[in-house]
């Protein structure tokens, strides 16, 4: 099972994502409303994904990427971005960052986030095997 955070102030700028991933039974989805409670969160258990929105009250969802890197440089994040792929990449280069989601990202962007994480998940699974 994957367990994925989900970050925003609005729950209706996360909808499109949030209904591709809670109606997947191997997907549990954390709702965190700021960037303090998504860091929270990843400290208390192993979380596979954070997806988190531009501004979130308390930091930048840029600032959580940063942040959550220094608790675990392995884990997997999403950004809610409005930015051109090239400023973006020029914002976040080196944070090893899943996806650029656009603003209010559609279930489209959430079934293609998903099932690059089912790959990276499955190639980890077998490096552990091997």
């Amino acid at each position: 099972m994957f367990k994925v955070i989900l970050t925003t102030r609005s729950h209706t700028n996360l909808a499109g994502l949030a209904s591709v991933f809670e109606v997947n039974k191997d997907v549990h989805v954390f709702w965190a409303a700021s960037g303090n409670q998504a860091l929270n969160k990843v400290s208390e258990a192993p979380i596979d994904l954070v997806v988190t929105d531009e501004n979130l009250g308390d930091m930048t969802g840029l600032e959580l990427v940063e942040r959550l890197l220094k608790l675990n440089p392995m884990i997997n994040c999403a950004l809610v971005s409005p930015l051109s792929s090239r400023d973006f990449h020029n914002a976040t280069e080196g944070l090893g960052l899943m996806a650029q989601l656009s603003p209010r990202p559609k279930e489209e962007e959430g079934e293609e986030l998903l099932n690059k994480l089912k790959k990276l998940k499955g190639l980890e699974a077998g490096f552990k095997d091997a």
